[in-house]
């Protein structure tokens, strides 16, 4: 399946870390989220890419065009450094389609722009700033089996820190942390069935009206997943993130996992 990923944000909570680079550029390790999230899908056989750009968009566009693999993989340097031998491929059977969908565009707007460039059936669709280890091949062969309209990934908030407070007449009944509590939010992954155009009007967001109407017509569900999931809103989202690269410990990381380079870790 195609693979939409919104990268056009401009990731104002970001402010620190993205002051120069669009938001799906910030590092992680050494290497854009951005590419961790498209190392994630193609670990799944997902390996064509459509880049809602907008924010900064050259930034994004320079990195894969001046992209080396001899950065990111084993290779073999002979004949006096003149040529080089990779051990293994990174991008290079990726197919990356750029799209410019506005500066100032909604996720809704930005998906309309791309419809173009979707000829399948189904295609799936992220945002440019949380990683997950959830089965990809689970959820799209339940979206497939169920018929219906979009899927999108169920998760806890578990790298939030606040408490959820429950109350009568303004008396507080009870208190507990976000973590414990059966709480349940959309995790930015998605599969969509081509008729979810349908739902979509001029100006819309994605999630807001259009998922109202197919909540209305029973065309939406929700994938409940409890293993990891992280979104990269914050400077600490970053260097939690950071931490676990850094200890080879990051759970999203499915492709090394499967060459049993990493135990698995959670926050």
């Amino acid at each position: 399946m195609k693979v939409v990923i919104f990268c056009g944000g401009a990731g104002l909570r970001m402010a620190e870390a993205a002051a120069s680079i669009p938001k799906p550029m910030v590092p992680i390790g050494n290497r854009p989220i951005l590419w961790h999230i498209m190392k994630y899908y193609a670990h799944h056989g997902h390996k064509d890419f459509i880049l809602c750009l907008g924010h900064k968009a050259d930034v994004i566009k320079d990195f894969f065009l001046n992209y080396n693999e001899a950065h990111a993989n084993d290779f073999v340097l002979s004949n006096g450094g003149r040529d080089v031998e990779l051990l293994s491929s990174d991008i290079s059977e990726w197919r990356i389609t750029f799209v410019d969908t506005g500066l100032h565009s909604n996720i809704g707007e930005r998906l309309a722009a791309v419809r173009h460039h979707l000829d399948e059936d189904h295609f799936l669709a992220t945002y440019g700033d949380a990683v997950t280890d959830a089965p990809l091949a689970d959820v799209v062969a339940g979206h497939i089996e169920r018929g219906k309209t979009a899927t999108f990934l169920c998760v806890r908030p578990t790298s939030y820190s606040f408490h959820t407070v429950a109350l009568a007449n303004g008396v507080v009944t009870g208190i507990q942390d976000v973590t414990e509590a059966d709480i349940w939010i959309n995790g930015g992954f998605f599969v969509f069935r081509s008729d979810i155009f349908d739902y979509i009007r001029n100006g819309e967001d994605l999630v807001a009206e259009p998922f109202a109407r197919l909540i209305e017509d029973k065309l939406l569900v929700a994938h409940r997943y409890e293993g990891f999931w992280a979104p990269m809103d914050t400077l600490k989202d970053k260097n939690n993130l950071e931490a676990l690269v850094e200890n080879g410990r990051a759970p999203w990381e499915v492709w090394a996992s499967a060459r049993g380079m990493r135990p698995e870790a959670s926050f």
